[in-house]
């Protein structure tokens, strides 16, 4: 299972990492990234949650 947050659409709410601090996080630029692309074992449920809770949907998880 992979992760990405399109940084064009991403507004910077933090809801994500708040979530899944696994695979999220808030980056320099004031915006959400991955901090690996591979969901690890066990955050698949969380990733999901973060995905289905961004509030302009800029994050895949698939």
């Amino acid at each position: 299972m992979n992760a990405h947050v399109d940084k064009e659409t991403c507004i910077g709410c933090g809801l994500c990492p708040s979530i899944c601090p696994e695979v999220f996080e808030m980056q320099d630029d004031g915006k959400a990234g991955e901090i690996t692309d591979e969901v690890p074992g066990g955050a698949e449920e969380p990733a999901q949650e973060a995905a289905n809770s961004c509030p302009v949907n800029a994050i895949e998880v698939g």
